[in-house]
């Protein structure tokens, strides 16, 4: 396994990864007009295996129809670019990056004729939060979730992302580790790059997609690994302050894979450690992604 990258995957060629540049005026980049997808590769008994690739592929693909982005690229071919660019690079365990954006340096909103690129990066990548081994702070953000009414929150697009970065920002201003956004309609959404779940009474709750939520495919995968346990899983809307009454809450994401989450404005979650169910499900995850549970092995697509 090698430190750092060495290559990435550009408009169907490898090439190495620090000449792998734009033009500074790249219309994705002052405009926030790419859309992104967010994969990581586990090293299992095996050597290594991309968790889930079929579906992040087809929300990648999906995202790009929603955005009106022509890819160019199939789903078949843009699955072996994954692979083949995690095999590149020698890496067992990563995270992916697919993004395709309008490679062009001519100023002006309008993307009629602009070329359309597509990457691939592979990079070493371990965990999301600096205190995720002992749970993390959070606050509620004074800022509300973007609904599909200004941008359309079911695609992974690039621009929608100054609303979770804003957030962010602002949590850590605050002291905190990071945000929890509410829906316009007042309900609780999502975290900035995170699904939310709740733990009452041995239930899960986590928001419905009326919250304008993105749909995880971490949530569902934790709400799949739940209902094989037996936990009682609700989607449903949910109100701010059944934060502060939750035995347990905690994030789920592709960077942030399960993290518990021990306060939120000030006030403690349960007994301010990670709750019991919460280490469960991470255990499951943490044994789901690296091949420890055959009966899930179909979501796993090795590498090498």
């Amino acid at each position: 396994m090698v430190d750092a990258p060495k290559y990435i995957w550009l408009d169907g060629k490898i090439v190495d990864y620090e000449k792998a540049s734009v033009h500074i005026l790249t219309h994705s980049l002052q405009y926030g007009s790419g859309i992104f997808e967010g994969i990581r590769a586990y090293e299992t008994k095996d050597n290594s295996a991309v968790f889930r690739l079929d579906d992040h592929v087809k929300r990648f693909i999906n995202s790009a129809r929603i955005c009106n982005i022509k890819l160019g690229y199939t789903h078949e071919q843009l699955f072996s670019a994954i692979l083949n660019i995690v095999k590149k690079n020698m890496l067992k365990r990563c995270y992916i990056r697919p993004f395709a954006f309008y490679n062009d340096p001519n100023i002006g909103l309008s993307t009629e004729g602009k070329k359309i690129s597509v990457s691939i990066a592979a990079v070493p990548f371990g965990s999301y939060f600096r205190n995720k081994d002992i749970g993390i702070k959070c606050n509620v953000s004074a800022l509300r979730r973007i609904n599909p009414s200004i941008l359309p929150t079911q695609a992974k697009a690039s621009g929608n992302y100054v609303n979770s970065i804003l957030a962010s920002i602002d949590a850590k201003n605050q002291g905190v580790d990071d945000a929890i956004l509410i829906s316009n309609e007042g309900f609780v959404a999502e975290g900035p790059a995170e699904n939310i779940f709740l733990v009452n009474d041995g239930k899960l709750l986590t928001p419905s997609k009326e919250a304008n939520i993105l749909l995880g495919i971490t949530r569902d995968t934790i709400i799949k690994i739940a209902k094989d346990r037996g936990i009682e899983v609700e989607e449903r809307q949910i109100h701010k302050e059944e934060l502060y009454t939750a035995d347990e809450v905690f994030f789920t994401g592709t960077a942030a894979e399960i993290t518990s989450i021990i306060s939120i404005d000030s006030r403690k979650i349960g007994d301010g450690r990670q709750g019991k169910i919460t280490k469960n499900l991470e255990k499951d995850y943490l044994d789901v992604v690296s091949g420890k549970r055959p009966e899930f092995d179909d979501w796993l697509t090795k590498v090498y």
